[in-house]
């Protein structure tokens, strides 16, 4: 006889049998997202054309001549590398407006850009099938792929590098170069939009602007206000030189950077990453710069030209000895008032208030929408759930003083909405210290 069996909602089984259900035991949300990711619309020689490509440390130690073009210690990648002294994941969208492949009579280089001029194929006959033939591509004279004894170009494989012509008929040449590849035309605002529309479905802790155009550093300005204030997208702008920004999502450069050949908006490469990275109990107000470009330090080199620069919400380089360190880690949040008061000037509160939100989002996203019923029972456990996720972040410092007891939660105007309230006390670094000594 069939018995019954399976799980359970209410006890109104018909067959005999047994019903089990295996479930969970009650377990607080305390997970804290991970940082370090960045965005970073950027012009390059080679790499993905026309859409948002993700690259980790791992990625470029190993792969930096596939995915860049370039070998990783390469000049070509000072800024990259800048990048990833402190981040872990860069969301990159190649900036081309009419860029172009190069070519020749056997294969198109893979990626458009500049960088596939300097790809040659070199043909020879097969040593033990001569009516076969080695196929070699070089990248600036370095083999990077040999497809060995191919009878037609029809039998070539694609590779890193290249996509080989099916319909070319083969020939013995000591290398032929491919030809015609470029970056195209000069970058405008337009493309810059478009890589800024492609990364919004990205989640990331800084965005970083490439420019030192007026009108392009303005768009992403723009474009960061109306995501942390109107989208809720949570994560802060680096750039050089910005304005009159006043905002806490937007941290701006002042150093220019000088060297031979060298962007003047070069230190946001290494800014990029390391407000990126810097975890949430922690601060870069006094981080040496350990980034590849120079800095030029003739704004920044007296207490007054410090201390206006600061007053400005300018995030400010300065000598230290030896060293180059970060003055302190400010945005350009400066209009004060009593609701919006200068903690919200510190780059670390503003990480805190972040991941607040961003955990928060991810908590009720995944485990409450939609599945837990809004009843007093539903909201106790979102209420135990953000309270752990809350102890967590004191027990990290991130936050102090934090009182559970103080965090509501109850039903909002509609039987679907819930309101939530509660006080937070963000920990900043210590960064001032004053001294009375009494001598007797």
């Amino acid at each position: 006889m069939a018995l019954g069996g399976g799980i359970f909602l209410t006890q109104n089984k018909v067959l005999p049998g047994t019903y089990h259900n295996f479930i969970s035991s009650t377990r607080a949300f305390v997970n804290l997202s991970d940082r370090g990711y960045v965005g970073l619309p950027i012009a390059l020689d080679w790499g993905v054309d026309g859409e948002v490509f993700a690259v980790t440390q791992e990625d470029l130690q190993k792969d930096s001549r596939k995915i860049f073009g370039y070998e990783y210690t390469d000049s070509k990648l000072k800024g990259i590398r800048d990048v990833f002294k402190n981040a872990i994941t860069v969301y990159l969208y190649k900036l081309a407006v009419d860029a172009e492949a190069a070519t020749n009579n056997f294969a198109t280089a893979k990626y458009k850009g500049a960088r596939g001029n300097d790809i040659t194929i070199i043909i020879q006959a097969n040593v033990d099938e001569p009516s076969k033939f080695d196929v070699k591509t070089l990248l600036a004279n370095v083999l990077v792929d040999e497809q060995i004894a191919v009878s037609t170009a029809a039998d070539l494989i694609a590779n890193d590098f290249v996509v080989f012509k099916t319909n070319a008929t083969l020939a013995v040449t000591a290398g032929t170069p491919l030809a015609g590849g470029s970056n195209g035309l000069a970058i405008t605002g337009g493309v810059h939009q478009e890589a800024l529309d492609a990364l919004e479905a990205y989640g990331f802790n800084t965005l970083g602007c490439l420019s030192s155009e007026s009108s392009i550093k303005s768009l992403y300005v723009e474009y960061t206000k109306r995501i942390r204030d109107q989208v809720g997208g949570k994560f802060q702008l680096v750039g050089h030189k910005l304005g009159s920004t006043d905002h806490e999502g937007i941290i701006d450069v002042q150093n220019d950077a000088n060297g031979t050949d060298e962007e003047v908006f070069g230190a946001v490469y290494w800014a990029t990453g390391a407000q990126a990275g810097v975890l949430i109990n922690r601060s870069n107000t006094n981080k040496k710069y350990s980034g590849e470009f120079t800095l030029d330090m003739s704004e920044t080199k007296t207490q007054s030209q410090l201390s206006t620069l600061l007053k400005s919400g300018k995030y400010v380089f300065h000598r230290v000895g030896d060293d180059i360190c970060v003055l302190e880690d400010v945005n350009t949040f400066t209009s004060f008032t009593v609701d919006k008061n200068e903690d919200f000037s510190m780059n670390q509160v503003i990480r805190v208030l972040d991941q607040l939100a961003i955990d928060t989002a991810q908590l009720f996203n995944t485990r409450y929408l939609g599945q837990v019923p809004n009843d007093q029972d539903g909201r106790i456990s979102l209420w135990n759930d953000i309270g752990s996720h809350r102890m967590e972040m004191q027990r990290i410092r991130a936050i102090q003083n934090y009182n559970k007891d103080e965090l509501t939660i109850t039903q909002g105007n509609s039987k679907k909405a819930v309101m939530v309230n509660e006080i937070v006390n963000p920990t900043v670094a210590m960064s001032q210290l004053y001294i009375t000594t009494t001598v007797e």
